[in-house]
């Protein structure tokens, strides 16, 4: 029992330097797009700068003005939370631009690159792999590259500074209530930690079966012609439905 739980314990931190090395390589990248990246970085964190200062002025107009019924002072104080309002819909508009740019960027060059050694392979990596797996793997895997960066990796240090600037501010405010409200932090972490290794294997289950869709499809079209001269639509049918087996 004592080695399952050790080699237990070797498997995961395997797992997860095997996931820092293809981030490392993932981010490898972006090195012709450096100046893009560091543009959508500093936009990322100038709008984590900005967020808690909404709620601040929020605050502010409330116990100070409306209270008070200085309308004077509540007007401008409308007038500037609506420019922010504007200037962080400008900044969010220019950051998801920038990411969705950078990442089919990324694509394209990373499709160029597969497409090149896939005509470099030998004759035999075409007679085992069917063309539908192949096909699959240069241009639908490919394209989750495009949402690491769109939606991944800039947007998650984006909100990893959004919540320090958050807890900075909750923290200077009252450090009793804000302690109070991170006290369910723990379980959001573990119920996002089992939530990821789903995902992950849910996600790996999902392309597996694309791959597998895809190489039948291309294999049967392609052959038509030979399954309606042997008179096999029947049986092609029959071995295309979905098993009743449950998932």
């Amino acid at each position: 029992m004592y080695f399952a739980a050790e080699l237990h314990s070797v498997k995961k931190l395997l797992n997860k330097l095997i996931d820092l090395r293809l981030l490392r390589r993932i981010l490898g990248l972006v090195k012709p797009y450096k100046k893009r990246f560091y543009i959508a970085l500093a936009i990322a964190v100038l709008m984590a700068t900005l967020s808690p200062l909404s709620p601040y002025l929020i605050q502010i107009t409330v116990d100070k003005h409306i209270l008070s019924g200085d309308w004077n002072m509540l007007l401008m104080m409308s007038g500037l939370l609506l420019s922010l309002l504007f200037f962080q819909a400008g900044l969010t508009y220019i950051f998801t631009y920038s990411t969705n740019w950078l990442g089919q960027s990324i694509v394209r060059d990373l499709r160029q690159r597969v497409y090149a050694h896939v005509l470099g392979l030998n004759l035999r990596y075409f007679d085992r792999t069917p063309l539908g797996t192949a096909t699959t793997r240069t241009i639908s895997d490919v394209e989750a590259i495009n949402d690491i960066f769109a939606e991944g990796v800039i947007t998650i240090i984006s909100d990893l500074l959004t919540i320090v600037a958050v807890l900075t501010v909750m923290f200077y405010s009252s450090w009793q209530l804000t302690l109070v409200c991170l006290s369910v932090l723990p379980v959001l972490l573990a119920a996002a930690y089992v939530f990821k290794e789903g995902i992950r294997k849910s996600f790996t289950d999902v392309r597996n079966q694309v791959a597998r869709l895809n190489a039948f499809l291309q294999e049967h079209i392609s052959g038509m012609s030979v399954v309606q001269i042997f008179n096999a639509e029947e049986r092609e049918l029959k071995n295309s439905r979905p098993s009743t087996k449950t998932i």
